[in-house]
């Protein structure tokens, strides 16, 4: 009878790692095929852009930044290419990737969010360039919201490591402080989702409601780390 149970077990862990196992692959596809589509509109794009491109916008939502489209339609995509490289490579690179792998697959479903996010970001780039009027940062508000939401599921799934999360000495010092940090820190970056959506209902406070959120909750979450692991040396 124990045997059986224990065949059981085994036969469930390894269906379970086999969907885990498809849920990446199909997370790796779809970035690969977001990379691909980021690429695909600059060319599509490119003969219909003014020669010279906006590529920034001031906290007002006003353009401020300028480049040739030769250079300003490729920014986007390259920039993305290579950050989805630097974000695949880390967990091969972390002395702790065995505690990476726990939580793999929330980890790739945040590369995926994070190419759609650059993608759009890409896409409403190049809309406003066409004459489109629109304030770029609302705009960027609904798209950020959901980038943030799921970091902080990110968050409260990540095991210590060195390379994703909330990385104080105190988190990476201490078990018990990170795993507390990062509950704490799933908590208030959802908060700062819910909050950054509302820039697209107030569009002239939008790069605060996007911005003050989440860097009072960053310093907060450092704060709090630091007390918690004063509380933990005393216990």
């Amino acid at each position: 009878m124990k045997a059986a149970k224990q065949k059981t077990k085994k036969v469930q862990k390894e269906i379970n790692s086999n969907k885990l196992d498809l849920r990446n692959r199909i997370n790796i596809l779809l970035i690969v095929i977001l990379v691909i589509i980021s690429f695909l509109v600059s060319f599509v794009a490119y003969n219909a852009l003014p020669e010279t491109m906006t590529i920034h916008w001031g906290i007002n939502g006003e353009a401020n930044g300028f480049a040739p489209k030769t250079i300003g339609i490729m920014i986007m995509p390259i920039i993305t290419l290579i950050l989805v490289a630097i974000l695949i490579a880390v967990p091969k690179l972390d002395p702790l990737k065995g505690n990476i792998e726990s939580f793999k697959e929330k980890y790739y479903d945040f590369i995926t969010i994070f190419c759609a996010f650059m993608l759009y970001l890409h896409a409403i780039t190049i809309l406003l360039n066409f004459g489109i009027q629109a304030n770029m940062i609302a705009l960027l508000a609904p798209a950020f919201a959901l980038l943030m939401y799921y970091m902080g599921i990110l968050l409260g799934s990540a095991k210590r490591n060195y390379f994703i999360g909330i990385r104080t000495p105190w988190t990476l010092d201490n078990e018990t402080v990170w795993n507390k940090t990062h509950k704490l820190g799933e908590k208030l970056f959802k908060l700062s989702a819910a909050i950054s959506i509302l820039g697209v209902i107030f569009p002239n406070q939008a790069i605060i409601l996007i911005l003050a959120p989440i860097i009072i909750s960053s310093i907060y979450l450092v704060g709090f780390s630091y007390l918690e692991h004063k509380k933990q040396l005393r216990k």
